[in-house]
């Protein structure tokens, strides 16, 4: 039904989340339809290397942005100059799943746990924090969470992230879903791309677990595709994330303690995955089963 009020009435997506992008390009009915016009722009969550693939082979013209409610609500997009455009896949992957370049009039920059300043190298990781004449002064009725929002003269967005020197912004993930292991950071987000691309895989969440060694471990939440029950075990997604940890994209500490195959990913009422809930239930069903 979604795919034929779309389709029917020409509509082109401004903003998606990308859970509906995702039924859009899993649908058979979709293979024989042309969506060469269609422009979308993904906010409110990551855009996945594999989503944007797959949105790619049906002809969509894909990009991501960032922002917040906050923020009136963008702060960048994703611009592609003329030799990325042209590009072999993996460029075109590389650059439409990065949170876009730094919108103009928008000082975005990123600081440590201190508040200091990181450079924009690609690598530094830090929180986002902006200035932008748009941008909300504070809450309604709440001074306190409004000056928080506003320590040091900047607007704490509590996303984590990284910027290029030609500054396209990387997010990392949120302050609250990093997984602080054994004194190391671990990206939800970044392992959710990965366990994105192994086959059989239609979905992932990863967060992060109390863990008595190392204080947070990652586990993972999967959904797989019809007719890959059985097929994809834990011991094969160990397997697929081995090469990335021997070329040093990730490390070690990367791999998930717990895989769960469940039928389907909390949502919250816009569509994100619902984190919060997602720790609390797995944290149940373990501690249920250790017992």
């Amino acid at each position: 039904m979604l795919i034929k009020l779309l389709v029917s009435e020409k509509v082109t997506l401004s903003h998606c989340v990308p859970t509906i992008l995702q039924m859009l390009v899993s649908s058979p009915a979709v293979q024989n339809i042309d969506l060469s016009k269609w422009k979308v722009l993904i906010g409110g969550s990551a855009l996945t290397k594999s989503l944007c693939e797959a949105a790619l082979k049906l002809g969509i013209d894909i990009y991501a942005g960032y922002g917040m409610s906050e923020t009136c609500p963008i702060m960048s997009a994703t611009y592609l100059k003329e030799r990325d455009r042209e590009g072999d896949l993996a460029t075109q992957l590389h650059y439409r799943t990065k949170a876009g370049s730094i919108a103009p009039f928008v000082d975005v920059r990123i600081i440590d746990e201190q508040g200091n300043f990181l450079p924009h190298d690609g690598k530094a990781i830090g929180e986002i924090v902006a200035r932008a004449p748009w941008l909300t002064q504070g809450y309604f009725k709440e001074p306190e969470k409004s000056e928080e929002l506003w320590r040091g003269g900047w607007l704490h967005t509590g996303d984590i992230a990284s910027i290029t020197p030609e500054n396209y912004i990387h997010i990392a993930d949120r302050a609250k879903d990093v997984i602080k292991t054994g004194g190391e950071w671990v990206s939800s987000l970044e392992l959710e791309n990965l366990l994105s691309h192994v086959a059989g895989v239609a979905e992932a969440a990863v967060v992060g677990l109390p863990d008595d060694k190392w204080g947070e471990r990652p586990n993972a939440l999967i959904v797989l595709k019809p007719g890959y029950e059985g097929k994809v075990t834990v011991a094969s997604i160990k397997e697929f994330l081995q090469p990335w940890i021997e070329k040093g994209d990730i490390t070690k500490w990367y791999l998930p303690d717990r895989v769960a195959f469940v039928s389907e990913i909390p949502k919250t009422s816009v569509g994100k995955i619902d984190k919060k809930r997602i720790r609390a239930e797995m944290q149940e069903v373990f501690a249920k089963a250790e017992a």
